[in-house]
């Protein structure tokens, strides 16, 4: 049986819409490796490995989002005090006194690059982070080292 993979309504609808551009950008590469392998009469050419190479990777990509996707389970957004899976969580470093701001996600929606960042509950603070309430404090072991966060709020 494939494990269940919890994604919030906003994650599985972003990743959809990744699997989307994926499978585009798959037909491109295909009609490209297509046109390269009848232009080329030598096959060892290193521009149509490369073209082989790029489809391979798209196509190991399309696969793993329709893996995720399949066996997706919608949370509701997280209610309560205590910060689960979806939560909105506002947390300070204790030493630097920095705020940040995280929602809890599952690994597969999980990207620092976005506001709020989306952490997974599987990392270091995401895990840490977990049946806590507003005003408790936390450590961290992250790789860079012991932390200690205060957790401002906790919403959905």
């Amino acid at each position: 049986m494939a494990r269940e993979v919890k994604l919030t309504r906003a994650g599985y609808e972003r990743l959809q819409q990744e699997l989307e551009e994926e499978k585009q950008r798959l037909e491109e590469a295909t009609r490209i490796l297509q046109e390269q392998m009848e232009s080329f009469e030598d096959y060892e050419d290193s521009g149509l490995e490369e073209a082989k190479r790029e489809k391979a990777q798209i196509e190991a990509r399309v696969e793993a989002l329709e893996d995720i996707l399949r066996n997706a389970v919608i949370i509701e957004s997280a209610a309560g005090d205590k910060v689960s899976l979806g939560s909105l969580v506002v947390v300070q470093d204790e030493k630097t006194g920095e705020s940040l701001t995280l929602q809890i996600v599952a690994p597969a929606e999980a990207t620092v690059l976005e506001d709020p960042m989306r952490i997974s509950d599987e990392s270091p603070l995401g895990g840490a982070l977990l049946g806590h309430k507003e005003g408790d404090r936390v450590k961290v072991e992250t790789p860079s080292g012991k932390k200690r966060y205060r957790i401002l709020s906790v919403g959905a």
